[in-house]
């Protein structure tokens, strides 16, 4: 039999039949959820949780997407938008297996490159966007995105931040 992976089978799943398992090591900091939140509300559920169904108790034990599951419990709006249904791949393996795959979801998804990212917020500023729309949609501190403008070396960039007035050049010779 040829194999077809889980995500081509998706279904809507009650979230109250969703349930998360006790051994996820990943933690979200709120910023991340926040910003987590402000995906799902901007952009829908885009991918699906990934759960075991535990047929005997009829649950779903959740192997990835703790977060995306909380933000349903904790946003209201979410979840009457989503009608209290959460989107779900259903692997069926056994626990170690799946433990196993929950750590590899969660170190899979790497990390984000400073040059690439420097490089987006200096695409963003040239299409007119500001440090609060980008410090909005993209979750960052606007600490964050001044080191990022920094990367790019553009004076451009720095034309609305101002600058303290920290010390005075003077002559060689004067005091």
């Amino acid at each position: 039999m040829e194999y077809k992976s889980p995500v081509y089978n998706i279904i809507a799943v009650p979230v109250e039949k969703i349930k998360p398992n006790t051994y996820n090591p990943n933690k979200v900091a709120p910023p991340e959820m926040k910003l987590l939140y402000e995906s799902i509300k901007e952009d829908g559920y885009t991918m699906p949780v990934v759960c075991y169904h535990a047929k005997e108790q009829d649950v779903y034990v959740l192997v990835d997407g703790f977060h995306r599951y909380r933000v349903m419990l904790e946003y209201p709006d979410i979840y009457e938008r989503e009608k209290g249904m959460l989107p779900v791949s259903v692997i069926d393996k056994p626990l170690a297996q799946r433990m196993a795959s929950t750590i590899r979801h969660n170190r899979a998804r790497g990390s984000h490159d400073v040059d690439l990212m420097s490089n987006i917020v200096k695409e963003l500023h040239e299409l007119g966007r500001s440090d609060a729309w980008i410090s909005r949609h993209l979750g960052m501190e606007r600490d964050e995105i001044l080191r990022l403008k920094q990367i790019t070396g553009l004076a451009a960039l720095f034309k609305d931040v101002k600058f303290g007035k920290a010390w005075l050049p003077t002559e060689e010779g004067e005091e």
